[in-house]
């Protein structure tokens, strides 16, 4: 019979009806090795029982129908890679068509875990946290911290972690101010009216017996207040970079860092610069203007900054998430670069032009960056119809090179900053969530578990008339079975009568398990035992 050949699954409480085979299509799968000797099979309903998802489930079994997988948009992707793990299939088998609406979870889970390793929280973290990080997390289980294991957290979230408290926000403001004010002080001292002319006296010889002198301005220095101005910020820089090292969980992390690397070369190159001019200025005489370019790196100091901003950290992660499409974009900028410089030279040269401005190529290729990258400076330019034909398909290659990769570049950067901001808002500590147990049927004191015996209890066992009362209720419901004869209670030994005060109840309950005994059958109805209030 047909019915024969169908099997109905229940699935998080949704009941589906399909076909042996059509679960055969697929092999060593979970469906396609159901028996009813599986624990989650019920011989009452006939249905396999599975608390999973109903959603994915619908796509799941669509998939054994019509052999394409297809993914539900309303539904998490780790999620459903989990549903299709636990049915036995492999989620590599999504159709082309939800392919990219899969995966974009994982683009996802990808930026988290940039994210979690950029330390942006800006909530104070647990002691417990706290001595896991320094790596003395059994010395406060037991209670034995040291006084430098408990001074040395502090001090180091004081300099480190600008939200960990309100001390710490003060000295981030301090860290601050003192980085732009050296900044301000490196950029105004080169500036010609912050600068005292260098003067020297020269002795002139007019005549044999006849000299004079006359002043002579040899060159120009910054004015000592800028000195003493650079003097105090890198004092600062250097109490601030010996505390963090002093206090850093992990010394070879903290050298690793970029940003400490550059603090370090950064104020070191004072000390030199200082060093080269009180002791050796003779031996660097003219050369004033070499030492102050060296210098120059302590304009990196600006990259401090992202210890104390979010947003720079999230704008140089974007960039590194976007080397693949920068590198693109340089190679093509390249190519168009030698391409433009070598037809715009040999352009300029088909007609006559007196006033050639492009004479090699590697002139051409000035050029052709500054036409590109759509700045123009106009020192060269072509006077040809040739070549301002070149220079036209230059500047829109230039355009188009230019624009493509942006769009990418903007979607990472708003990736990582809507992230952050969902981080921000959600709870730093959720819930916890026990793991399911299996429910187990419930025995009678002093009885022993034993499926159909006699010594199961009226109400416990798996024969007792209340076992399973509303599961079969359901079933009766589906299947409309007819109510049986009353001759089968009879031959049972069961006795009813009108005389009990409690009969209008008794007769509900006959009429109960009468339905009962037409779904169990007759090998059931031998072991049922009727309750007390029957007895």
């Amino acid at each position: 019979m047909d019915s024969e050949n169908r099997v109905v699954l229940n699935v998080g409480g949704i009941r589906h009806e399909t076909y042996k085979a059509t679960l055969k299509k697929i092999p060593a799968t979970r469906l396609s090795r159901l028996t009813e000797a599986l624990a989650n099979y019920d011989p009452v309903l006939n249905e396999y029982f599975f608390d999973r998802h109903p959603g994915v489930f619908a796509q799941v079994l669509n998939y054994y129908r019509t052999g394409k997988l297809h993914y539900p948009t309303d539904v998490c992707g780790p999620l459903f890679e989990e549903e299709l793990e636990f049915w036995g299939l492999d989620s590599n088998q999504v159709e082309p068509c939800c392919w990219m609406t899969y995966t974009q979870h994982r683009d996802t889970q990808e930026t988290l875990t940039v994210l979690d390793r950029l330390d942006l929280d800006t909530e104070k973290p647990s002691d417990e946290e706290v001595a896991k990080k320094f790596g003395f997390e059994d010395d406060y289980r037991e209670g034995t911290l040291s006084p430098w294991q408990t001074v040395q957290p502090r001090i180091w979230s004081l300099f480190d972690e600008p939200y960990s408290s309100r001390a710490a926000k003060v000295i981030a403001i301090v860290s601050v101010f003192f980085i732009c004010v050296s900044i301000l002080s490196f950029c105004l001292k080169t500036h010609p009216d912050m600068r005292v002319p260098v003067i020297r006296n020269v002795t002139i010889q007019l005549t044999r017996n006849i000299k004079t002198w006359t002043l002579d301005k040899q060159s120009t220095e910054p004015h000592v207040a800028f000195f003493y101005v650079e003097c105090a910020c890198n004092a600062w820089f250097t109490f601030e970079i010996l505390i963090r090292f002093i206090v850093s969980p992990n010394k070879a992390d903290f050298c690793k860092t970029p940003v400490n690397i550059i603090d370090f070369v950064a104020t070191l190159s004072f000390y030199v610069d200082l060093l080269l001019k009180e002791c050796g200025p003779t031996v660097f005489d003219g050369k004033a203007d070499i030492l102050e370019f060296f210098s120059i790196i302590r304009i990196m100091r600006l990259f401090k900054l992202t210890r104390h901003s979010p947003g720079l950290k999230i704008l140089i992660h974007t960039f590194k998430a976007s080397g693949k499409e920068l590198s693109l974009l340089v190679f093509f900028l390249v190519l168009g670069i030698v391409v433009f410089a070598s037809l715009i030279y040999y352009a300029e040269r088909i007609q006559r032009n007196p006033k050639n401005d492009f004479t090699s190529i590697p002139e051409g290729l000035w050029w052709a960056v500054v036409t590109m990258t759509t700045i123009g400076y106009g020192d060269m330019t072509p006077k040809t119809y040739a070549g301002m034909v070149v220079g036209a398909l230059c500047a829109l290659a230039g355009v188009l090179t230019i624009a493509l990769p942006v769009p990418v570049i903007v979607n990472n950067f708003s990736r990582f900053y809507s992230h952050t901001q969902a981080r921000s808002k959600l709870p730093k500590k959720r819930r916890r969530v026990n793991p399911v147990e299996q429910p187990r049927p419930k025995q009678p004191p002093g009885k022993t578990p034993n499926t159909g015996g006699p010594q199961n209890g009226p109400s416990g066992g798996a024969g007792g008339p209340t076992g399973n009362t509303h599961r079969r209720m359901n079933a009766i419901k589906h299947q409309n079975l007819p109510l049986p004869n009353n001759n089968d209670d009879a031959s049972n030994g069961l006795s009813y009568t009108d005389e009990s005060p409690a009969s209008p109840k008794i007769t509900k309950k006959r009429s109960k398990d009468l339905e009962m005994d037409s779904l169990v059958g007759p090998h059931h109805r031998s072991n049922r035992v009727p309750s007390p209030a029957l007895a």
